[in-house]
Order: C-alpha cells, then structure tokens, then sequence
C-alpha cells in the first residue's frame, strides 16, 4: 500500500474518531476537558509563541474553569499550540515528523503562520498536568512545551 494511501486512511480513522465517540459517549473525548461554551464566562490568558518559547510557559486553573487561550505568533516561523497529555503530544510528534505540513482542525489545537493570532476556548474537567507544545518537527525538542496544572 502506497504511503499516501496510508495517510489518506489514517486521517480518515482520525476524523471518525470524535463522531464515534460522540455516538458513545455524548461528546468527543479530549484528555484535558473539553471545547468551552462561549455563552459562559471564561478568564483569557495571552500566550506569545516564538523560536522555541512559549510566554507563560506555566498556567495554573481550577476544575472546571473555562479559559480563552489568546495565542499569538510572535516569531519568524510557524508554530503551534496543542493541549493534550504529553503521551498523546509525543505521539502525535511522531506522525508530524513524518507530515511536517499537517494542519490541525480541532478544538484543542491551532497552527499559526508568524504575525497570526487565534483564540481557543477551553474548559478544564479533569484534574492533572496537561502540556501544550508544538509538533511541527524539531520545535518540541528543542524546548517549545509548557504546562497546565488544573486542581
């Protein structure tokens, strides 16, 4: 099988995934909470993103909090912002080495060109250290990851 058609597959398993979970369980499953309503009040914290930095690299909310992430592009280079466990971003690293131009169409993450700005709307139901990083190839290793504790 050609690596396309793999791909192509993949990604077809991966946009399933949310309907078969909202069929099971009345909502889509994302490890760190889940999209925010904008019809409730949310706290926003700005993140600036540039060469392997994020600004604040640290965030701390309660359960159950609902935050509008402004998220700006300040570098030189795309960069991302993707909120999940660290298994789940590594893992998904792994795949963007090998599609370093995949975009990302979900409610938990954003890829911004420089100069861009975007806003994700997030509440926090579970307790625990979730990170953000960005997956385009080698930006993580070389530091870009911060962190959010929810208590």
């Amino acid at each position: 099988m050609k690596q396309t058609t793999k791909f192509v597959l993949a990604l077809a398993a991966l946009s399933i995934a949310p309907t078969l979970a909202h069929e099971n369980h009345g909502h889509a499953s994302f490890s760190a909470g889940e999209p925010g309503d904008p019809k409730k009040p949310a706290r926003t914290i700005e993140i600036t993103m540039s060469e392997m930095d994020y600004e604040p690299s640290r965030i701390a909310v309660k359960r159950g909090e609902q935050i509008r992430f402004v998220l700006r592009n300040v570098g030189k280079e795309d960069h991302e912002f993707l909120l999940a466990t660290t298994k789940e971003n590594l893992a998904h690293a792994e795949v963007m080495k090998k599609h370093p131009h995949m975009e990302h169409d979900d409610p938990n993450g954003v890829r911004l060109a420089p100069s861009k700005t975007a806003e994700i709307l997030w509440k926090f139901t579970k307790a625990g250290t979730f990170e953000f990083s960005c997956l385009i190839p080698d930006h993580r290793d070389y530091g870009m990851v911060g962190h959010v504790t929810v208590k």
